[in-house]
């Protein structure tokens, strides 16, 4: 989060300097700056679009973190097993939350007093876990402290091993959908579309 202005003329200059390094060095013309935009995306794109467009440059986003996100949401959106390990995944993260939040403490911010508790998340259905944890700022139930603690959590699903994978299998469709709207309609086509 931050100044839009300073971000607009600093995302402008780095572009500038691409485009000389390109010319005086002899790099190659595909070089691209990589972004990663954070929770703040949303606003950055239409300035990342249009100065792209105005200086004919190339783009490397990074998504990754989000298409955690999207599974993680996939799965709660299909309740049952799913939502139980989506519940499993916060739970232990509320658990083991310096841990897992130390490595990211320059680029997170989580108020640990705003993150509900894992007995108000256990009485959770699939529609409210994923109101609270899909990236949607309009919605009252979005919660970007409980969203960046489940970010810095993908290890424990990891630890979960084949249960975990077995769940995004049975899942497939529901994560494909949700993976594919999340990567093109908000993040490809508002910048390159």
């Amino acid at each position: 989060m931050g100044d839009l202005a300073q971000f607009e003329k600093e995302f402008e200059e780095d572009l500038l300097v691409l485009d000389f390094a390109i010319r005086e060095f002899g790099l190659p013309s595909a070089l691209k700056l990589s972004v990663h935009s954070g929770s703040d995306k949303f606003s950055l794109y239409p300035i990342i679009r249009r100065l792209i467009r105005k200086h004919n440059a190339g783009l490397h986003v990074k998504t990754a973190g989000t298409t955690w996100l999207e599974e993680v949401i996939g799965l709660a959106e299909a309740g049952g097993e799913g939502l139980a390990i989506a519940k499993e995944i916060y739970g232990s993260a509320l658990g083991r939350f310096e841990e897992l939040t130390q490595p990211y403490a320059t680029v997170i911010d989580i108020d640990p007093k705003r993150l509900p508790s894992m007995k108000e998340v256990a009485n959770w259905g699939p529609d409210q876990f994923t109101r609270t944890l899909r990236h949607d700022q309009g919605c009252p139930d979005y919660n970007l402290q409980f969203r960046q603690l489940i970010h810095v959590s993908f290890k424990l699903a990891a630890k979960m091993g084949s249960r975990y994978t077995d769940a995004l299998i049975s899942n497939r469709a529901i994560i494909e959908h949700n993976v594919t709207e999340n990567l093109l309609a908000r993040h490809i086509q508002p910048i390159f579309g």
